[in-house]
């Protein structure tokens, strides 16, 4: 018996050879972060980059949010070449944006334009979280300001998906300024009559969340954002109480009375399509109507004949 437990061969764990490494390409599966399940990356990206298995809303990046909203061939980009300048000269803020720029394909943490959502046009800015963690700087709260400018030039609503870290530290107060200057531009669009729908993102936070992402005349935000201001444990140090779990999430805040509506991705364009038919003008509102009638008709006049 003595012999037989000391004849076994010991087990190692074997390392994948390089070449076995190769063979798997980067990027072909996806671990979901909340129930560890391990999909192909493909077919998250068709479920519109939520699991299957637990509903957790994956982060998209701006033109994949773009591709989920508007129709096909509709989208007009807006002020796509403007680049943030370094006010203060901070270290390596420069390198660094020249990192995410190459690495995103994006020139700031937004992608500003108009389109339309079923038929309905529309001014949207969309913020990503790849380039310096969506953080708003002075290039980001410009490219705000401007479409919110084109909106109401155009008497068209504006919708604003908000993902952020909050103000960008590099830019000091010419960040925090932002939070005024977003806000000025909303009360202009206010008084003009426009429509404003704030959709919050996970995360949505800092100065961001203080400023434009929460002055929606109507707020909505996917399920399980992470939504606030400062950090949980810097609160539970100030108020030197211990928060509920759920504190800070987008349901927790619909359950406050601070959000409208918590939306499924899979169902957030039908949302907009019927916020944007309510608010439409009367004219649009039929031409649409009659546009999605179109095609039935057509099919019963074919079975008469």
């Amino acid at each position: 018996m003595l012999r037989d437990l000391f004849s076994k061969k010991k087990k190692y764990a074997t390392i994948p050879s390089e070449q076995a490494k190769q063979e798997v390409p980067e990027g072909l599966m996806t671990k979901c972060p909340q129930c560890k399940s391990i999909m192909y990356t493909k077919e998250l990206k068709k479920n519109l980059s939520v699991c299957d298995s637990c509903g957790f809303h994956h982060r998209l990046t701006a033109y994949d949010r773009m591709d989920t909203l508007f129709d096909e061939g509709t989208f007009i980009e807006f002020d796509q070449n403007i680049i943030a300048k370094d006010p203060l000269n901070f270290p390596s803020y420069k390198q660094k944006s020249e990192k995410d720029r190459e690495n995103t394909g994006l020139n700031e943490a937004i992608v500003t334009g108009k389109g339309k959502i079923d038929g309905y046009p529309a001014v949207v800015g969309v913020m990503d979280a790849r380039f310096r963690m969506g953080s708003m700087g002075s290039v980001v709260g410009e490219k705000i300001n401007r479409a919110i400018e084109r909106a109401i030039e155009e008497d068209l609503p504006f919708i604003m998906f908000a993902a952020s870290g909050g103000a960008r530290m590099q830019e000091g107060v010419f960040s925090l300024m932002q939070m005024a200057k977003t806000s000025t531009a909303l009360h202009k669009l206010r008084d003009h009559g426009g429509l404003f729908v704030s959709i919050m993102t996970h995360p949505t936070t800092g100065g961001v969340s203080a400023s434009f992402a929460s002055l929606g005349d109507i707020n909505l935000a996917e399920p399980k954002a992470l939504i606030g201001f400062a950090g949980r444990r810097i609160i539970e140090q100030t108020i030197r109480q211990e928060l509920p779990e759920d504190f800070q999430t987008a349901e927790f805040l619909l359950k406050h009375g601070q959000l409208d509506k918590v939306v499924e991705r899979k169902n957030l364009k039908a949302t907009l399509k019927t916020i944007l038919s309510i608010h439409a003008p009367a004219e649009e509102s039929e031409m649409n109507q009659e546009a999605a009638e179109e095609p039935a008709f057509k099919a019963e006049e074919q079975e008469v004949k």
